[in-house]
């Protein structure tokens, strides 16, 4: 009786042991790792590793997209090796997805997956690069420069909001470019709007026809032996209002998507062409001038990777704002170019703005209506210019000269013009028709003497030298005098 009253109890004691050690078990506490927890994989679509470790049975609980693939939806407790891989990111920006694994009873953990674009925030536009081709660009910048003479732009034409004629010009013709070359022009800065004439702002393709547009302009000249250049005028400001930090990545975009489509459409023009980074950018410090300057690096790069006659195509990089003084600050080291001696430097020069561009009075000056050392008024001495007259103009285009045409760095004054004050009558006007030529005169000459280029701004109007509506000469003054100073 002893005997059994023991086995008895001995049963009992082992089945409350069994029911305890079930009872563990089933009030394990759940336990799920994944690392990394953060993967990302190039857009080529390549393969990842990552490790999941769980004391319980897993599942991805939440929904893959298409364009991702896991090697495994559910594992067993331990370690399992999960293979992640992706399918080709072609679109224009990077894509991520986040997923979650969990275990029963358990709190989710999450993985998030990124993949890298293949094209940026814009297509590549360099589908069809060719070999290089130096036939017909062997000159240096420095050469080139010595064939030019004296240029002038057709402002206010191709870069105008609206199309060529938004602002009140007709159409750019062969007869006005013949007409220009006649007069002893040999060079033509053409002024362009891009982002204007995009059909497809996603992709910032630039529209076919205006593409043509621009080729047949830059045609008319290259007919008359004349050197052209082609720059991203304005356009609205994208560049040229944004030489910040936080513009920096895609204004870079978009300076790179422009450049490979319009140095792919004109890479069969030899030397003649000329292309130019950008226009008037709005940069004055440091910070700026270096964002700036990787433009211009985008610009050099997205050119020459085009090939052909583009591999050895002299290029145009501007001063922030360009300015005089600040291309001797910030500007004695200019972007890296895989070939030598192929790059100039741009500058504008507007000085005084009193009498250059100012049409009213303001709070920091007055108009001058008379500029330089002889040419000054006695009846109305509150116009006559007060700084910057000629000792300043010998002054900033000798230090262009010894800072960078000594250095073989060609300098192009790509924009210098003076208001005509035509309010003016009688002797005042004629005073300051004599102090504009003379300024026109004293200008082109300095620039030519110490190497630096002139390229008169122009728009067709009454402030221009030539009438565009009927081709003929409106500013014969101010056209004798600019040949003058330019030795022609």
């Amino acid at each position: 009786m002893e005997v059994k009253k023991q086995f008895q109890f001995l049963v009992l004691f082992l089945g409350i042991a069994v029911f305890a050690s079930c009872h563990k078990a089933d009030t394990v506490t759940p336990q799920l790792s994944i690392s990394p927890s953060n993967v990302q994989l190039n857009a080529n679509g390549d393969i990842s590793d990552l490790t999941v470790t769980s004391n319980l049975a897993w599942s991805i609980t939440s929904i893959i997209p298409d364009w991702l693939k896991f090697s495994q939806a559910t594992g067993n407790k331990g370690s399992t090796t999960l293979k992640i891989s992706a399918s080709p990111n072609t679109n224009f920006a990077t894509r991520s997805a986040t997923v979650s694994l969990a275990v029963s009873g358990g709190t989710p953990v999450q993985i998030t997956v990124s993949q890298a674009s293949s094209g940026g925030l814009y297509p590549s536009y360099n589908t069809s690069p060719i070999p290089s081709d130096a036939t017909g660009m062997n000159s240096t910048a420095t050469q080139l420069a010595a064939q030019i003479k004296l240029g002038l732009n057709i402002g206010n034409t191709m870069e105008a909001p609206g199309g060529e004629t938004g602002w009140g010009n007709p159409i750019i013709t062969q007869s006005l470019i013949d007409l220009i070359k006649q007069n002893g022009f040999n060079a033509i800065r053409l002024p362009c709007a891009w982002d204007l004439h995009v059909d497809n702002k996603a992709t910032a393709h630039i529209s076919t026809d205006w593409l043509n547009r621009v080729k047949q302009v830059v045609q008319y000249c290259i007919n008359d032996n004349m050197y052209v250049i082609v720059n991203i005028h304005w356009d609205g400001g994208w560049l040229e209002q944004n030489c910040t930090l936080a513009k920096k990545d895609s204004v870079n975009a978009k300076q790179k998507a422009f450049w490979e489509q319009i140095a792919t459409e004109l890479r069969d023009f030899d030397e003649h062409l000329i292309f130019a980074s950008a226009n008037e950018p709005n940069a004055s410090d440091a910070t700026q001038a270096a964002v700036l300057m990787s433009y211009h690096q985008t610009f050099i790069n997205a050119v020459r990777s085009t090939g052909g006659k583009n591999s050895y195509r002299v290029l145009l990089v501007q001063a922030p704002n360009t300015s005089i003084d600040l291309a001797n600050q910030y500007m004695t080291t200019l972007p890296a170019d895989q070939v030598a001696n192929k790059l100039m430097l741009e500058v504008h020069y507007y000085t005084p703005p009193n009498f250059c561009i100012l049409s009213s009075d303001a709070s920091w000056g007055k108009m001058f209506y008379y500029w330089g050392l002889n040419y000054h008024s006695t009846t109305d001495p509150t116009r006559n210019a007060t700084f910057a007259e000629e000792p300043y103009v010998d002054t900033v285009f000798n230090r262009l000269k010894t800072n960078f045409v000594n250095k073989g760095i060609p300098v192009v004054m790509g924009e210098f013009a003076a208001v005509r004050r035509s309010n003016l009558t009688g002797d005042a006007l004629t005073l300051h028709l004599e102090s504009r030529a003379h300024f026109y005169r004293y200008v082109a000459r300095q620039a030519k003497a110490n190497g630096v280029l002139p390229f008169l701004w122009d728009t067709g109007y009454t402030d221009g030298i030539f009438n565009r509506q009927n081709n003929t000469v409106f500013d014969q003054q101010a056209l004798d005098s600019l040949k003058k100073g330019a030795g022609l």
